[in-house]
């Protein structure tokens, strides 16, 4: 009979697993903290493209929750934790703080954009960073950058003049 080991197994060099999880640890955090803060903006925003608004911070909120789990899953699957706890989370992101209470369409957009846009530079540090130490960690993290990209370009285009 083969013995089941309680801890995951990984090949991977240690200081390979240590850095991906030095460099997504981060994005799951920032992710998480956008998720939370998008929910946030989706129960409080008014103004006559309110529907369309709240809709798709839903979707926002429900595609950052999936990039944290991917991001997450990576660092696991290494063999390492991760920690996504809501003090964490508060303690460690680096994306803008969103406005209590209700807010005119145009306002909520600009603080998720800017949530979005301190997001993607922990998202490109970690490209950046995983290029030569884990190509696989790389491509999570490259995934991620587009689809915040996408949604960002979806929000913005709620406010663009041209």
């Amino acid at each position: 009979m083969t013995e089941i080991k309680a801890v995951p197994q990984t090949s991977a060099d240690p200081d390979v697993t240590s850095g991906v999880a030095q460099f997504l640890g981060p994005v799951v955090t920032d992710l998480t903290a956008l998720s939370v803060d998008g929910k946030q903006a989706h129960w409080h925003v008014r103004g006559a493209n309110f529907q369309a608004v709240h809709e798709l911070l839903d979707v926002i909120v429900d595609h950052a929750r999936d990039y944290a789990d991917t991001a997450a899953e990576r660092v696991v699957a290494l063999g390492l934790p991760i920690d996504a706890r809501i003090q964490t989370v508060g303690a460690k992101t680096s994306t803008t703080k969103m406005t209590a209470g209700f807010q005119q369409s145009d306002a909520v957009i600009g603080e998720v954009i800017a949530a979005i846009d301190a997001t993607l530079v922990t998202v490109r540090t970690a490209v950046t960073e995983l290029a030569e130490l884990d190509p696989v960690s790389q491509d999570v993290a490259i995934e991620i950058a587009r689809a915040l990209e996408k949604d960002r370009w979806f929000l913005f285009a709620h406010v663009a003049t041209k």
